[in-house]
């Protein structure tokens, strides 16, 4: 079995594999709801690789999930086996608030398909359920409202609105500078200031709504609203891992008494 047919098995993608839009709308559609964001390395004090065998391994041997430099990096090398072009392209995920101390926090793709270039990033939170295209507009894609748009010459800015202010990431289209992302790939694996460092969180689409585990809050949005209630202990939290997000790790249990401490810390800032 081909590497690429592993990874289509992994995603449950059974229809046409050539490159155009229908194909790439499809395995976007996949991913993003077979493989979840989950940033677990990193509490359990690993850095997560950016080379493309370990990735493979993790996400599709393992069936583990991964943030933005693995997913997008598993889906860009599986949309260039199919034939697709491809740029990788560094961004800043609330750049406009944070300045260039924000660039090359996140990973993103475009897509060349049926004659247009498209944004595609599976490595969001999961939050962005289908590739864009790269044009100015907002979108309705449940559950929530994107938008694209271009803030200065060359800029463009990816807006998700699960809030009024929305949370945004900036990037240019030119290619991008891989040595940047590396560094910030382990900066933001091991910097105390980090907020994966800080915070437990994996996330996963599942049809029109969103389940996110944020520390012990397990939370979901979708067409109905919003819900939300907190573990109870870590016997709990691995089993919600394994349920809700596919995560089998008993390691995760570990974790626990960190993450009820940095839910106290929490409370305590936002009373603050």
């Amino acid at each position: 079995m081909s590497e690429l047919t592993e990874y289509l098995a992994r995603i449950g993608h059974t229809g046409p594999v050539r490159p155009g839009l229908a194909t790439l709308q499809a395995l976007h559609r996949a991913h993003v709801r077979a493989i979840p964001f989950e940033a677990l390395d990193v509490q359990l004090g690993l850095v997560p690789s950016m080379e493309r065998e370990a990735i493979f391994d993790k996400l599709v041997r393992r069936r583990r999930g991964g943030w933005c430099y693995e997913m997008n990096g598993l889906f860009g090398w599986a949309l260039e086996q199919i034939g697709f072009t491809v740029t990788r392209v560094s961004c800043g995920v609330m750049q406009h608030v944070g300045g260039e101390a924000r660039a090359g926090t996140h990973l993103a793709l475009l897509v060349e398909a049926d004659g247009g270039t498209w944004l595609a990033d599976v490595g969001f939170g999961s939050s962005l359920g289908e590739p864009l295209p790269l044009v100015v507009a907002e979108h309705a894609l449940l559950p929530f409202t994107v938008a694209l748009s271009q803030p200065g010459d060359a800029q463009w800015r990816y807006t998700e609105y699960e809030n009024p202010d929305g949370f945004s990431f900036d990037f240019s289209a030119a290619p991008a500078d891989e040595a940047l992302l590396a560094a910030k790939c382990r900066w933001q694996a091991t910097a105390p200031q980090s907020n994966f460092v800080q915070n437990f969180v994996a996330q996963r689409r599942v049809g029109d709504s969103r389940i996110a585990l944020r520390g012990k809050v397990l939370s979901e949005v979708g067409p109905s609203g919003r819900s939300s209630r907190e573990l109870i202990d870590a016997g709990e939290f691995v089993a919600v891992l394994r349920g809700s997000f596919g995560i089998d790790e008993p390691r995760a249990a570990s974790l626990w008494p960190k993450i009820e401490a940095r839910h106290v810390e929490f409370l305590a800032e936002q009373a603050a």
